[in-house]
């Protein structure tokens, strides 16, 4: 934070802008089901109907959808084994398991508060 005046002349602290790989990597982590299906990889390589009952509720085009982003991001890898049929794997790739160290301490902050009352509100 860096100290600043307003044109009236009271002191303000103005916010350093936040950095841009930050950013990009809150979005890539906040994305809606992102970190279930990394969570989901931590394991080792699955297919996409392992990741699909790994994460209830996921739609197929949007599991689809969302290993195509991670495999963007340089998070996933798609290994394809010409065979009858044609297998998929998914698997983290070395970003990817640096990730779920990232994931690791938010699951263990969700356990520690997701579901502890805010501080301020009172049950009455």
């Amino acid at each position: 934070m860096r100290p600043g005046r307003t044109s009236s002349g009271v002191e303000m602290v103005e916010e350093a802008p936040i950095c841009e790989h930050f950013q990009r990597a809150a979005e890539l982590i906040g994305k809606r089901w992102n970190p279930q299906v990394v969570r989901a990889l931590q394991t080792g390589s699955a297919r996409f109907g392992d990741l699909k009952h790994a994460v209830p509720n996921i739609s197929d085009a949007v599991l689809s959808e969302r290993l195509k982003e991670l495999e963007a991001e340089g998070i996933v890898t798609r290994d394809v084994t010409p065979s009858t049929p044609v297998l998929i794997e998914y698997h983290l790739t070395d970003r990817g398991r640096d990730l779920t160290k990232v994931m690791e301490e938010l699951a263990a902050w969700a356990e520690r508060w997701a579901g502890a009352e805010p501080v301020g509100m009172s049950s009455s």
